[in-house]
């Protein structure tokens, strides 16, 4: 059931743009550790996108420069991830869950998928992704219990695996490129196509499929869940790499456009809102498919004006500014923004922001 609700907010959302909030040093306070009032709807914010938003931002160790424990433990910085003994701190108003494919299900089994998490928001080891600023952010913001739900997998494209329902089959340098459920991504008119095992648009049906299932579960996902309903509040996106090739960055920003919208359908949410994070591989050094896509990528934030049924309920956020070299980061997996926690920090906290901003805008 979804339930619709007034906005409950401890604290308004700072008058700045979301991108001036992530550039300050926001000081979150410590968390309470105290649950949420469970009298009140979950707010549930779905993330959606590829390995980047899975996240690869390293927790250790901490004498490596670009570590979330270097960050943290050695520079100060995001001090309300640690308490006064030096521990990862934890938020119990805040349910951190991820949901992906199991090595194994078929193709179209969408009811078999894997709990990668489902913890209170916290850092343990291995890496972070935007989620963890994100959803401090929304649980310091929020009286109601929120849920984190990740529904996502690496290495897929929007131009592909993620193509919403609705996409039509287009031309592009003589090849015919896949509409929705189409096999193989692409060919040429005349020719015997050369099917696969996937079809286009499977991943954004396993993903949505996976994060409904939560939905219908929530007390597995949320302890003390009482039955008092929820509200897909907002929806947040961080994807682009693969696709970087002529045919997909041509067609992103059309294929984005219908993502946002069905997902809404889709989630019987037609006011959540959307964020998303642009791609940022090197920086403002991006250039050729790369920068096509973050142009396409920033052309749907609503306050830009192009979509005006965005304005007010969509923002993108430029990531390129949180680019960090591999010289200060744990490797030089650029594909990964080199495994920099600087970065999945400061991404996940303009997003959040960004949704801040949004949600304080409806009320």
């Amino acid at each position: 059931m979804l339930l619709s609700a007034p906005l409950a907010m401890r604290v308004v959302a700072p008058q700045v743009s979301a991108q001036e909030s992530a550039q300050q040093s926001v000081r979150l306070p410590d968390p309470d550790r105290k649950p949420a009032a469970t009298d009140k709807p979950v707010k549930v914010f779905i993330l959606l996108g590829q390995s980047n938003m899975l996240g690869f931002g390293r927790i250790d160790p901490q004498d490596t420069s670009g570590t979330l424990s270097h960050l943290v433990k050695g520079q100060g910085k995001y001090p309300h991830l640690i308490d006064e003994d030096g521990n990862w701190t934890e938020r119990n108003d805040v349910r951190n869950v991820h949901v992906m494919d199991k090595r194994g299900a078929g193709l179209t089994d969408f009811a078999t998928f894997q709990d990668v998490k489902n913890e209170w928001l916290t850092v343990k080891k291995g890496h972070i992704g935007p989620e963890l600023q994100f959803g401090h952010i929304m649980g310091h913001l929020h009286e109601e219990p929120v849920l984190i739900l990740k529904a996502c997998i690496g290495n897929r494209s929007l131009g592909w695996d993620l193509l919403p329902p609705g996409s039509e089959r287009y031309e592009f340098e003589g090849k015919t490129y896949a509409g929705y459920k189409d096999n193989p991504s692409s060919w040429v008119e005349g020719e015997p196509k050369k099917e696969v095992a996937w079809y286009a648009g499977r991943q954004y049906d396993a993903d949505t499929q996976h994060a409904k299932e939560v939905l219908k579960n929530l007390g597995k996902y949320y302890p003390g869940y009482n039955g008092q309903g929820y509200e897909v509040a907002g929806f947040v996106f961080w994807q682009g790499h693969k696709d970087q090739n002529a045919a997909h960055a041509s067609r992103y920003e059309q294929n984005l456009v219908r993502f946002i919208k069905t997902l809404r359908n889709d989630f019987e949410a037609p006011d959540a809102k959307f964020v998303l994070a642009t791609i940022a591989f090197g920086g403002e050094a991006l250039e050729g498919h790369g920068l096509t896509i973050v142009n396409a990528q920033l052309a749907v934030s609503g306050e830009r004006g192009k979509y005006p049924e965005f304005k007010g309920n969509v923002k993108a956020i430029d990531a390129r500014p949180f680019w960090r070299d591999k010289s200060v980061s744990p490797s030089g997996a650029g594909y990964h923004y080199n495994h920099n926690a600087e970065t999945y920090m400061e991404v996940g906290n303009a997003l959040g922001w960004a949704m801040a901003e949004l949600l304080a805008g409806e009320n």
